[in-house]
């Protein structure tokens, strides 16, 4: 027995512009006359004449375009924190990786650039995507080593 027998409507499908007797005859529930009984009609923020609202208010901010890879920025003071409280290795290699793994950044980052705030005592192994010059000149004066990873295309 199929299941579809079992379940009666009688609902009559709407047809609009269809004659008086279908209800949705002669002016298809549209009312008489104007633009909004016409076709392709849309008004959704015009005021009347009147200077809308959305031009009344002044534009704000900027909105640059997202790239849609997140980059995480460190700086070198950081990185000395986390050294001297223990919660990283000096002698293994700081990476993104690395410091995903030790909750230290977010996991939704995809790239890690290393920025020049702060000063370095420990000697550092560090694999970034990006370097700003500062830090750079930073970490080649403390004596760390620092590899950048390229991208082979």
């Amino acid at each position: 027995m199929n299941l579809n027998n079992l379940i009666k409507t009688n609902k009559k499908k709407i047809r609009p512009g269809r004659g008086i007797g279908s209800g949705k005859g002669k002016t298809s529930g549209r009312g008489h006359k104007g633009q909004k009984s016409r076709r392709g009609v849309a008004i959704k923020s015009f005021e009347g004449g009147q200077m809308p609202l959305f031009r009344r208010l002044p534009k704000r901010g900027f909105n640059a375009i997202k790239n849609n890879e997140l980059t995480a920025e460190v700086n070198l003071s950081f990185l000395q924190t986390l050294a001297d409280n223990k919660k990283i290795d000096t002698k293994n290699s700081i990476d993104l990786e690395s410091l995903k793994k030790s909750k230290l950044i977010s996991k939704k980052y995809t790239k890690l650039k290393i920025l020049g705030g702060g000063e370095l005592k420990s000697k550092f192994n560090i694999v970034s995507d990006f370097v700003s010059k500062s830090a750079q000149q930073k970490i080649e004066k403390s004596g760390s080593i620092l590899k950048l990873i390229t991208k082979s295309s």
